[in-house]
């Protein structure tokens, strides 16, 4: 029923609107207002993100020890596979924790691209009922993933505790975590983006992150083996420019005296810039279209 303020006769809701000061629960605020936004739900990302963790092994006999058991398991079949089947590890000292290291840090890429691609799909249902930046979702499948990454670096440690001994160059690990963090924050955000609107991604991404592993020097030192087949000088310098490359690259340096004189060139630069453009790029990118998401 009408106020005595209110004029009778007005029944266009775009006016009503206006004169009461409503706006469109789906319109895209401004960039820094976004960022504040999902700064305030920092909680629920984390929330979130520690459930999800709890429901990956909740229906398992062993529960959250698949967390230790699932990279130990994966770098026991490619160290069959490729260390002893096909001879990568001749000529790579402490061959056990140079796979280890980058298959884990591999995977933490990996697996942030695919759960993100699905971040937005698997959740219409909370997306369509509530108001709230979107990104939070993406952002709180890298927190379960970075859980599992430490506990992978916990292995880690581990291995190489015993076979090298600690090093003060352990401390490097934490900046190379952060600029890894910052890029698979920001490419997740653009898988998010594409998942949502493309739904074939899902199926064309472990073909293109299969290919991806195979091109990073995860199972083999990539100077030694471009060595090897006297490649020239400036393959090495491309390939160098692999961000997967740099941050596993970075994380050997870390941990591995050895890997000292099979070191990519100018890793530490290389893992900067690629996480800063990836992180800018991914918010830019998935907030443009933040309107849009939901919607049938």
């Amino acid at each position: 029923m009408p106020t005595a303020a209110e004029p009778t006769g007005v029944t266009d809701p775009a006016v009503l609107a206006e004169r009461y000061g409503l706006s469109k629960s789906s319109i895209r605020p401004p960039l820094g207002s976004y960022l504040r936004e999902l700064w305030s739900r920092r909680q629920f990302v984390l929330s979130y993100a520690t459930a999800r963790t709890y429901a990956m092994y909740a229906g398992a006999r062993l529960g959250s020890i698949w967390q230790v058991l699932t990279p130990l398991l994966n770098a026991a079949v490619y160290y069959l596979a490729f260390g002893v089947l096909l001879g990568t590890k001749n000529g790579i000292d402490n061959y056990v924790a140079f796979l280890l290291s980058g298959i884990f840090v591999f995977t933490f890429t990996q697996r942030c691209m695919t759960e993100g691609s699905r971040s937005l799909a698997l959740n219409l249902s909370l997306i369509r009922t509530l108001h709230f930046p979107r990104a939070t979702l993406p952002l709180a499948y890298v927190l379960n993933e970075l859980n599992q990454m430490l506990v992978s670096l916990a292995i880690l440690f581990v291995v190489v505790g015993f076979t090298d001994g600690p090093q003060w160059r352990w401390f490097l690990i934490a900046p190379a975590m952060v600029l890894q963090m910052m890029f698979n924050i920001g490419i997740t955000l653009v898988f998010a983006r594409i998942g949502t609107f493309v739904s074939d991604i899902t199926q064309l991404l472990p073909f293109v992150t299969r290919t991806w592993l195979y091109a990073s020097g995860i199972f083999f030192s990539l100077p030694y083996k471009l060595e090897q087949l006297h490649a020239p000088s400036w393959v090495v310098q491309v390939l160098a420019f692999n961000p997967i490359s740099a941050y596993i690259d970075i994380v050997r340096r870390s941990l591995l005296e050895e890997h000292k004189r099979n070191q990519l060139p100018h890793a530490w630069t290389i893992a900067i810039v690629w996480s800063f453009v990836m992180l800018a790029a991914g918010f830019w990118y998935f907030w443009r279209a933040e309107d849009r998401y939901g919607r049938g």
